[in-house]
């Protein structure tokens, strides 16, 4: 007799747990049917979200290739204009630094560079009116601009020519980390050839203030001494 009632007991607790499956398959299947359109506009938002994403993604990769391809062959004909530069004589390339004062808007431009010059081989007018100051030195483009050529400049650039931006331009491939140094600290734009390569191939001189960093001038006029 127990054992009967044992079986009858296994078989109520079996017969409940199908109910219950049962229960919960009957409600899914409603949830579904009830539910299956927003169902259907949550999945294929979350796999428009996707594509929108990856097209995205794509699409910011291929504009960041395109701006390194262009410039990299911004620098690379910059590079080549540089090098018809190489050939000028001291005198002819202090006349081409004029010629690209000049095309960039500067007015009253004069090649001063002699004997003497103090360091002003060009000096011009900026389109604002502020006096501009031009070192130019033609040196080979394995050489690096030192300190000491930095610092003859500084000597006369501010307190003898009363520059409001001094410019210190040479073909050589570079300055040294002194010079660098000193023309950030006089605000002295410091071009090497990388950068006379952009301001010959068209780049305007006072946008190559923001490339280098090196100098800023003044825009306020220079008083006295």
């Amino acid at each position: 007799m127990g054992g009967k009632r044992q079986n009858q007991r296994n078989r109520r607790k079996r017969q409940v747990r199908r109910n219950r499956w049962g229960a919960t398959g009957i409600a899914v299947v409603a949830a579904v049917v009830i539910f299956w359109p927003y169902t259907l506009i949550a999945l294929g938002a979350a796999a428009l979200g996707a594509l929108g994403w990856w097209l995205w993604r794509r699409d910011r990769r291929a504009r960041a290739a395109d701006r390194e391809f262009r410039a990299a062959d911004r620098r690379a004909r910059a590079r080549a204009t540089v090098a018809a530069l190489d050939i000028l004589s001291w005198r002819e390339f202090e006349e081409h630094v004029a010629w690209l004062c000049r095309r960039d808007g500067c007015g009253q431009v004069e090649v001063t560079g002699r004997a003497g010059d103090l360091g002003a081989d060009v000096t011009a007018l900026l389109p604002d009116g502020r006096r501009l100051v031009v070192q130019c030195k033609q040196y080979r483009a394995d050489r690096s601009v030192g300190s000491a050529d930095m610092q003859k400049f500084l000597g006369t650039v501010y307190q003898h020519h009363r520059a409001d931006l001094a410019v210190f331009v040479t073909t050589a491939g570079a300055f040294t980390r002194q010079a660098l140094e000193l023309a950030t600290q006089q605000r002295v734009l410091a071009i090497h050839r990388d950068y006379l390569g952009l301001w010959n191939s068209g780049t305007p001189l006072l946008d190559l203030i923001a490339v280098n960093g090196a100098g800023q001038g003044r825009r306020e006029r220079r008083k006295g001494g």
